[in-house]
């Protein structure tokens, strides 16, 4: 399989996508970007980003000098010699694996399938998922795995915001339906990424990134859990974290907070719980997990609720100030960020919200957040605001605030990250 000089088709155009796309044009691929959303690939052919992670000085370097464009003709697929997907792989609402946006893509792919393409899917599913979905809609053509066209599985392990590992030097993990297509999806990835892991096959592929999340949301819970243990045992959590984590071995620090945020870790182990539901077997520790994070919004509400009373205030009609909103400190991303329903509790239960955030401009309508009175916008941090604030509530700890100045100013302050110096402030 020669790919040298080949195009190179991203389908999707996120935090998933775009980053994959940027590496491949650096590497001397010409990339063609597809995407359903016009003003998206409007925007990366004037050579403007909209993702934080990929510069738009980067991006426009490379539409500059010809390595990439995008397009919503998925027609232009038959140009390419080598296909990712980087769709959305969302839950729907009791939780169950929304691959929609997977077939999609797979049914456009198959309409333009010819001999010698390399088809490699990177959204996070459950395994089983590029041989009993895709495999039959690409083999409908006539065209024989292996043989005529490859397909793999490659987990993106996209982590936004962080500075050190990113989609270049972050070890690929890859697996392929056959030998064949392992081989030709490694020598493709092996010129883009610093290092390549093979397994298997495509169901290993796509276990390591659901174990991986789920190695974490287990672990979250399990802190979030001590932190609530430790509330009613008078006891500073942090510290407790903080001198469990001198332990040179046999321990990971993993630290509470008001629950779970990003596309992952709140999403990714329901994949492998479905699937095996689907073979009568229980994971309980996913659920268990799962229910104790759930609940950390609705926690850090009522936290909201008992430093009120000691005001001598209800929830109702106090204002309340969230401090941050993305999922984690220092990006713009707000999906499933446990913000959202902390202000949606909050709303529903009379308060008067207003949120800070230097990242995330505007909390608006999108079909999904459930808030009651949207849109919001971020105000800006001044002492007038804290000062007339009832309640204070570092939800996201984002770098730059002056957290001990707001500390000063506020007549309650609530702690979900522990960013102060005596880690808690109730």
């Amino acid at each position: 399989m020669k790919l040298e000089n080949s195009k190179i088709g991203i389908i999707g155009l996120g935090y998933v996508g775009l980053p994959l796309a940027t590496v491949f044009a650096e590497a001397g691929y010409k990339v063609i970007g597809f995407d359903l959303n016009p003003t998206v690939c409007a925007g990366i052919n004037a050579g403007k980003s909209h993702i934080k992670d990929i510069p738009t000085k980067r991006l426009q370097s490379l539409v500059e000098q010809g390595a990439m464009d995008a397009t919503s003709d998925f027609k232009r697929l038959g140009e390419c010699a080598a296909i990712s997907i980087c769709v959305p792989t969302p839950l729907n609402k009791i939780k169950d694996p929304d691959l929609s946006y997977v077939v999609a893509a797979t049914e456009a792919i198959a309409l333009q399938l010819r001999p010698g393409q390399l088809i490699i899917l990177e959204s996070t599913t459950y395994p089983g998922t590029t041989r009993d979905l895709m495999l039959p809609i690409l083999e409908k053509t006539g065209l024989k795995v292996g043989v005529d066209f490859f397909l793999c599985f490659s987990p993106e392990r996209v982590d936004p915001g962080n500075e050190r590992w990113h989609t270049k030097n972050t070890p690929k993990v890859l697996g392929g339906i056959t030998v064949a297509c392992k081989d030709a999806g490694m020598a493709l990835y092996a010129k883009v990424f610093d290092c390549m892991v093979p397994v298997g096959n495509t169901e290993a592929a796509e276990l390591v990134k659901v174990y991986e999340n789920t190695f974490r949301m287990i672990n979250i819970a399990l802190a979030n859990e001590l932190s609530m243990v430790c509330d009613k045992l008078g006891i500073n959590v942090w510290e407790v974290i903080d001198a469990a984590a001198t332990k040179p071995f046999g321990f990971m620090k993993f630290t509470p907070g008001p629950g779970l945020g990003g596309h992952c870790i709140p999403l990714d182990p329901h994949y492998l719980s479905w699937k095996m539901r689907n073979l009568s077997f229980k994971t309980r520790m996913i659920e268990l997990a799962s229910e104790i994070n759930a609940k950390m919004p609705e926690y850090t509400v009522n936290k909201v609720a008992l430093a009120l009373n000691e005001q001598g205030l209800s929830l109702k009609g106090s204002r309340v100030l969230i401090l941050g909103i993305a999922y984690k400190k220092d990006i713009d991303d707000l999906r499933e960020s446990p913000a959202l329903n902390i202000i949606r509790i909050l709303q529903e239960r009379g308060a008067e919200v207003t949120y800070h955030d230097p990242y995330c401009p505007i909390i608006a309508h999108d079909g999904h957040t459930e808030i009651p009175q949207l849109p919001l916008y971020s105000t800006p941090l001044t002492d007038d605001l804290i000062e007339q604030s009832h309640a204070v509530v570092v939800v996201t700890d984002h770098s730059g605030l002056d957290y001990l100045g707001i500390a000063s100013k506020s007549k309650a302050l609530i702690d979900t990250r522990g960013v102060y110096e005596n880690k808690l402030i109730n």
